[in-house]
């Protein structure tokens, strides 16, 4: 078990509510303080800045994101999402995780009465939220790991996610970005709290040797953009496996192999990836080594 998730569970719910409420209250200090003293960053800085570290017209990008990691942003999460859809292009693919949930899947599910694909909100933060919300971008309908896409191609990016068993196998966005050649951008955020596609590995490989699924299997209820219902069955992440990601120690062997690079976007400390780069030394390491997000250091 990593030591942030040690501390995690040993901390009491109240305690760790209590943090939480103080860390916002202390960025929101800080980005009132940007906006006063004019540090305010507008959507031409954030395509300059996204155009340097090589983000490129007809690119297909999954973006995971904190705003406030970023600066005081004078419009917000619209000014971000716009400036990442100038950049790439109308003949890019611009796709975001928005899962409704920020704990372990299994909580979730067990509390989800419905999941609406229009409406349910998401917990991954306010640039995901503006980008699900806006009229051309398509959701796919997995109830735990939904992603939403704007581009020609969005709904072959969507389409074939409900109804998976698992959500990250090759029929998932987070596949169908490796398979296109896309750039992951880890936008003020790290592999720890945002490294889905470390996942495709699992259901990549045959007879995985960790038990990442609870063996459970649930029947949900899903409601899709068309108002029409319907229920389908997936495996959620086993809660006590979950605990022991050392996501971010594998962070060295991506940079070593090329497969990532760290960038800023202004005060946000950020990573671009080359999905099908990034999936092939996952592969590389397990295959040789024994190295998976459980055992950074191989067997």
């Amino acid at each position: 078990m990593s030591l942030r998730n040690l501390l995690r569970s040993l901390t009491p719910n109240v305690i760790l509510s209590r943090y939480r409420s103080r860390k916002k209250s202390e960025i929101r200090k800080k980005l009132a303080e940007a906006k006063s003293s004019g540090k305010i960053i507008t959507k031409a800085d954030l395509i300059h800045a996204f155009q340097a570290i090589g983000i490129e017209k007809g690119d297909v990008l999954l973006v995971h994101s904190s705003l406030s990691a970023i600066g005081y942003v004078e419009n917000g999460p619209k000014d971000v999402v716009d400036a990442l859809l100038e950049v790439i292009g109308s003949e890019g693919h611009l796709l975001m995780p928005n899962s409704p949930n920020a704990s372990f899947q299994l909580d979730y599910i067990r509390q989800l009465d419905l999941f609406d694909v229009e409406n349910s909100p998401s917990a991954l933060g306010a640039i995901s939220e503006w980008f699900r919300k806006l009229p051309n971008a398509e959701r796919s309908a997995h109830p735990t790991e939904p992603v939403s896409c704007i581009g020609p191609e969005a709904n072959w990016f969507v389409s074939d996610h409900f109804g998976q068993l698992t959500p990250y196998n090759s029929y998932s966005p987070f596949s169908k970005v490796i398979q296109r050649k896309g750039k992951i951008l880890y936008l003020g955020v790290s592999l720890s709290n945002a490294g889905t596609n470390l996942h495709t590995l699992e259901d990549a490989v045959d007879d995985f040797p960790y038990p990442v699924y609870a063996p459970e299997k649930f029947e949900v209820n899903v409601k899709f953009a068309n108002g029409s219902t319907g229920t389908m069955e997936t495996f959620v992440h086993n809660p006590e496996q979950s605990k022991k990601r050392k996501c971010d120690d594998l962070l060295p062997l991506f940079l070593q192999e090329g497969a990532g690079r760290k960038v800023d976007i202004f005060h946000a400390k950020s990573l671009l990836f080359d999905a099908e780069a990034m999936s092939n030394v996952m592969l590389n390491a397990y295959r040789d080594k024994g190295v998976t997000m459980y055992t950074p250091n191989g067997r």
